[in-house]
């Protein structure tokens, strides 16, 4: 059973990274790569909207029993494995969870590009895997 209260409390902050990633990456590429302070945020946003999937991600696993994943990867692999994301997102997110440790470990090595790249080409499946965890939990079958 799916603890709602704690569920939501996540659901509402990766909603709203999403919604401020949703304005930065209006912004044109060069004014994101060449506005330190839009590039932070933008960074640090793409960095919380990845945790909070990963975590929401790892609250569905624990309270359905599922084999705990030994890497972020793994979080999405057991949600595919078990039915929880379709494939074709599943495959959206590929690479999520490893950017993800790029930008909080290696950080040294960030291209600004890059990350305006992965925050625009990204944020579709962001979004749908956000729609897909809302549903889970107006879903009775969570109860």
């Amino acid at each position: 059973m799916i603890d709602k209260t704690a569920f939501a409390a996540r659901l509402d902050r990766f909603r709203e990274y999403l919604g401020l990633l949703d304005s930065i990456r209006t912004r044109l590429r060069d004014e994101f790569v060449g506005d330190p302070i839009l590039r932070g945020a933008g960074e640090r946003y793409l960095h919380l909207a990845m945790e909070s999937a990963l975590d929401i991600g790892n609250h569905i696993i624990a309270e359905r029993g599922y084999p705990r994943p030994d890497t972020y990867a793994g979080v999405l692999a057991v949600l595919f494995d078990h039915n929880v994301l379709p494939e074709a997102l599943y495959r959206s997110l590929d690479g999520m969870a490893a950017f993800r440790i790029l930008l909080v470990h290696d950080y040294a090595r960030l291209d600004h590009g890059q990350v305006y790249d992965v925050l625009c080409d990204k944020y579709p499946a962001l979004q749908e895997l956000y729609r897909l965890y809302a549903g889970m939990l107006s879903d009775p079958a969570t109860d």
